[in-house]
């Protein structure tokens, strides 16, 4: 079973991404911020990464440059609300599997957390 961390810091956000994952049968774990996320990588070692991009304390791109800082091959799949070309650009620059917009389609969720799975 795949282990899924999903990092967010809006409960609400967690709660739905979760909701819609573990119909898939995957392990869930959360975080509630960029700094905690990147603990849980290095402990829990998750199969894939769900990021959001604007946090406080920690934002998507920190946690993407520790991840390439640490060589790490997880695939990180980006959240956010408003994704403009530039961010879109910079968050594949940076390593990101895939940017997908906020709230995320279930289907669409689940079709890219599969793929990035099996990349």
């Amino acid at each position: 079973m795949a282990k899924i961390l999903v990092i967010d810091d809006s409960w609400l956000t967690r709660r739905g991404i979760i909701g819609i994952l573990q119909e898939d049968g995957y392990e869930l774990i959360e975080a509630s911020n960029g700094k905690d996320g990147l603990e849980m990588v290095e402990e829990l070692r998750p199969d894939c990464i769900l990021l959001d991009l604007f946090m406080p304390e920690l934002n998507g791109f920190g946690v993407l440059k520790n991840l390439e800082e640490k060589n790490s091959k997880t695939p990180v799949i980006m959240l956010s609300a408003g994704i403009h070309d530039t961010v879109r650009a910079k968050a594949f620059k940076m390593g990101a599997f895939e940017l997908l917009n906020k709230p995320p389609q279930p289907e669409l969720l689940c079709k890219t957390v599969n793929n990035a799975l099996l990349a």
